[in-house]
């Protein structure tokens, strides 16, 4: 096939989805080498965006979706009456903040963070499919696990984890040892997070910052 052809049925696949597509798949379908199906999808990614197109192809780890532009939101949610969502609150923002950057974490080590129990800023967050349960920690009890998901890279618009904000550096290198009722016991680590206002604010503030560049896209 000549490239416009190549180009058309990449557009045709992830239309026909309408979910997220893995790159090996689109390969699969074209017969096609990995390098050369990630340059054409990097093309219609540049593309969409630079003619300002209704559409915009995003990238999410090692999948690919087409979804509508974030500067046409208003007029697609009157077209179909779609309420507009909630914006997240700054608890519902602390919560997140601390999974994603010390994922998979117990809901223990979130409250210890926070100082106050996140039960219910936990469950609203599984409800919008930011996080996920991704297994149970291996100390009596087995809490759950938790973990953001693909609907929170999409929401924040990132490609990959790898994109988020860098943090400011608590010291030490950062490990967490947790003992039997999942509480944290690394002195450095424990020492730094009894800044807890600092803690909150600077990890709030990488989120709230994203929420702010446009907003959550889908939630």
């Amino acid at each position: 096939m000549e490239m416009k052809e190549i180009e058309s049925a990449v557009e045709g696949i992830l239309f026909a989805s309408g979910e997220p597509v893995q790159t090996d798949r689109i390969c699969v379908a074209l017969e096609m080498d990995r390098p050369t199906v990630e340059q054409v999808l990097q093309k219609l990614m540049d593309y969409y965006a630079y003619e300002r197109r209704g559409i915009r192809l995003l990238r999410m780890e090692d999948t690919w979706q087409l979804c509508s532009a974030p500067d046409y939101a208003d007029v697609i949610r009157k077209a179909f009456e779609i309420r507009k969502p909630a914006k997240l609150s700054q608890p519902a923002l602390e919560v997140l903040t601390i999974i994603a950057y010390y994922q998979p974490t117990t809901r223990a080590y979130v409250d210890q963070i926070r100082g106050v129990d996140s039960a219910y800023t936990i469950g609203l967050l599984l409800d919008r499919k930011l996080i996920e349960e991704c297994g149970r920690l291996q100390v009596p009890g087995r809490p759950h696990l938790y973990r953001t998901t693909r609907q929170f890279l999409r929401a924040f618009h990132l490609t990959s984890l790898d994109d988020l904000p860098e943090m400011p550096d608590l010291g030490g290198e950062g490990q967490i040892r947790l003992d039997e009722d999942g509480r944290i016991v690394d002195l450095d680590m424990e020492e730094a997070l009894a800044m807890t206002k600092t803690f909150q604010m600077d990890r709030y503030q990488v989120l709230e910052a994203l929420t702010n560049n446009g907003g959550p896209r889908i939630l």
